[in-house]
């Protein structure tokens, strides 16, 4: 029986991609695939793939690492909209929070040789960019609380239990496979959907925010170093692009790439005006090149964009707290989901 890797979120955009790069590069592990299916795409998984159509905080988990006994665990799976957690609260924590603590246990009771958790820059807050590893952490939105709470509960696990981890703070990652059809999070998918649909790019107030975006093609090696390298181990380490970008002068080359578009700003929204990373260890532990241009990898992203099939667009229909909401973000008519 072939030693395996469990994915979770693997009908999503890291976790896709990540199942297809070791598919590609080590065909002896067995991939195993867990998504719930909310924010990917049963396309985007590969059929050599042993999947599971489940929950991360359900009880199946355990059945599942129990009957896999897996080497390495990548969790990927999250609710990454983070402009919108402070209205979807009590979702965002049983998302990303309780989730991720189902797999701790799970990883502690099957002794994984290493646990790969990816966090986010929100956990740096509004701090002075660029944002180091060594930097304390100050969450200004729900969403960068629960992953700082998660890296946090990794962290104990591993000098209370002996679990071995890696902790990825990843930036802005777009690529082939990302989810387009979502409203609240991944902006340059936004756009992409946005302009297929004959609408205006929006932009939330000036524009002049700056982010380094990162192409996932560029993060897949160096995620499996996080996995398997010594150095890795027991280490934080941000991971992308090191070339910011203000919004408005993303949504420029996007334009260009896409040879049209119209901007529509509307107001503005809580959120952390400057976030890039430094970049240096990721190159020390991870070997991390940033090989792709933001032009460049706009580019492979529209081509692919554009063979996508029609999809509703996905909106809550109903949020757990109105107060303070965004008139953006309010009544639609578009397809929708209601809170869990």
């Amino acid at each position: 029986m072939n030693e395996s890797i469990v994915i979770t979120g693997v009908a999503g955009l890291i976790g896709s991609r990540m199942a297809d790069w070791l598919l590609s590069n080590f065909p002896g592990y067995e991939v195993v695939g867990i998504d719930n299916l909310s924010g990917g795409y049963i396309e985007n998984i590969d059929s050599r793939i042993t999947f599971y159509n489940t929950d991360c905080a359900s009880a199946e988990i355990r059945l599942i690492f129990e009957r896999h006994q897996p080497k390495l665990v990548y969790h990927f799976a999250a609710y990454a909209a983070e402009g919108l957690s402070p209205f979807i609260r009590k979702f965002n924590y049983q998302n990303n929070l309780l989730a991720t603590a189902n797999i701790i246990n799970e990883s502690i009771r099957q002794n994984v040789e290493r646990l790969v958790f990816t966090s986010s820059m929100a956990v740096y807050g509004a701090g002075n960019p660029p944002f180091d590893e060594s930097d304390q952490p100050s969450p200004i939105d729900p969403y960068g609380v629960a992953k700082y709470a998660c890296e946090m509960d990794i962290q104990i696990a591993g000098e209370q239990h002996g679990l071995d981890w890696c902790i990825i703070r990843p930036h802005n990652v777009y690529g082939i496979k990302q989810n387009i059809w979502d409203t609240y999070r991944n902006v340059l998918g936004i756009w992409m959907y946005q302009h297929l649909n004959n609408q205006p790019l929006t932009i939330f107030g000036d524009g002049k925010q700056k982010r380094a975006f990162s192409f996932i093609d560029d993060c897949l090696s160096p995620l499996w170093q996080a996995g398997v390298s010594p150095q890795a181990s027991k280490q934080i380490v941000n991971l992308g692009s090191a070339i910011e970008y203000s919004i408005l002068e993303a949504s420029e080359i996007l334009r260009e790439v896409m040879e049209g578009g119209e901007v529509l700003f509307q107001e503005q929204r809580h959120e952390v005006k400057h976030a890039h990373p430094t970049w240096r260890k990721s190159v020390k532990v991870l070997g991390f090149e940033d090989k792709t241009d933001l032009r460049s990898g706009l580019s492979i992203m529209w081509d692919w964009a554009q063979k996508q099939p029609q999809r509703d667009r996905f909106r809550w229909s109903e949020y757990e707290l109105e107060n303070g909401i965004y008139d953006f973000w309010k009544n639609s008519k578009e397809s929708s989901k209601t809170t869990v």
